[in-house]
């Protein structure tokens, strides 16, 4: 069994496929990222779309979304932090690098804050803002664990 591709050792099929194919709704801000990030993996735009916050959808562009999901090579997501976002909360946040590498095969370390709002017991995001991880010197190595230097990675 492979691990699923928002790095769960469990398989995608157990992990976040349920979330993707809407037999079972995200239990947290954290479950439900991880889920987007497999959804870009598995190209599952409607997910995509499905899961952001009914007031963040009317700029929603599926076929940009859908080039970049296809047309790129997802590596890994990590974690950095959760706040808040369990069952007892409205909103929360997770702090997260995703590794993929684009069509022109160049390697990207997407460093973000996504805010998530839950309504009607279902989380959806809203938003993201850039974020570095913690702070390092530009020489030192990035803390994504891409084995770069900060200033050729996240910096």
């Amino acid at each position: 069994m492979s691990e699923c591709h928002c790095g769960k050792k469990i398989s995608f099929e157990d992990c976040c496929a349920p979330i993707i194919n809407n037999t079972t709704k995200a239990s947290s801000a954290e479950q439900l990222m991880r889920a987007r990030y497999s959804a870009y993996a598995t190209a599952s735009v409607d997910f995509l779309h499905d899961s952001l916050h009914p007031d963040s959808r009317e700029d929603f562009d599926f076929e940009a979304t859908q080039h970049w999901a296809e047309s790129s090579t997802w590596h890994h997501l990590s974690i950095l932090a959760s706040k808040a976002g369990q069952k007892e909360d409205k909103v929360g946040s997770v702090d997260f690098i995703a590794a993929y590498t684009d069509e022109d095969d160049v390697e990207h370390r997407h460093c973000e804050r996504s805010q998530f709002k839950k309504v009607d017991d279902a989380w959806y995001f809203c938003d993201g803002q850039t974020i570095v991880p913690e702070k390092v010197g530009r020489n030192d190595p990035c803390s994504c664990g891409s084995g770069k230097k900060f200033k050729k990675c996240c910096g």
